[in-house]
């Protein structure tokens, strides 16, 4: 499925405020330090039946998040690009990956959807195939400029007594 998240946000909304949920416009959630449980989007990418879910669960207020792509985006991925020390061929392959994204810049490449029940948070995170591509990027850069532990180096704050 290759959602249009530019439309599917204005869906959203619309249902929502049908619903009679409050929509609350919030950061996104994925990382807060709450116990969280995540909808399976690739079986189910149909929001209503997480909201229908979020209803069940008598939840009053929805919370919503909408990531845009943004060229600031590729420049510091292209950046940690350079200072990795790759073949020439491999960062080329890399460079021209996320160069290929600069198309999407200003596009909405993920929603989120959560709401809060019995301590947990209940979250929706849809995202297009092409920002998917750029995360998986992102992790191999972040991978390949990740400093290697040296296990002969001394651990900080103990002295030998050689």
């Amino acid at each position: 499925m290759k959602p249009n998240l530019d439309t599917l946000k204005i869906e959203i909304e619309e249902y929502l405020k049908q619903a009679g949920l409050a929509l609350f416009y919030g950061y996104s959630r994925s990382l807060d330090a709450f116990p969280a449980v995540e909808w399976d989007c690739g079986q189910y990418p149909d929001f209503r039946l997480f909201v229908k879910a979020a209803l069940t669960a008598e939840a009053k207020i929805v919370i919503f998040h909408q990531r845009e792509f943004s060229s600031e985006l590729l420049e510091d991925a292209l950046e940690r690009l350079a200072g990795c020390d790759l073949p020439s061929e491999e960062c080329q392959e890399l460079e021209q990956r996320l160069n290929d994204l600069h198309e999407y810049n200003g596009a909405i490449c993920a929603v989120e959807l959560s709401f809060d029940h019995q301590g947990r948070v209940f979250l929706f995170d849809l995202r297009t195939e092409w920002y998917e591509e750029f995360s998986e990027i992102l992790d191999e850069i972040q991978l390949m400029t990740a400093p290697a532990e040296d296990d002969d180096a001394p651990i900080s704050g103990y002295f030998s007594k050689n």
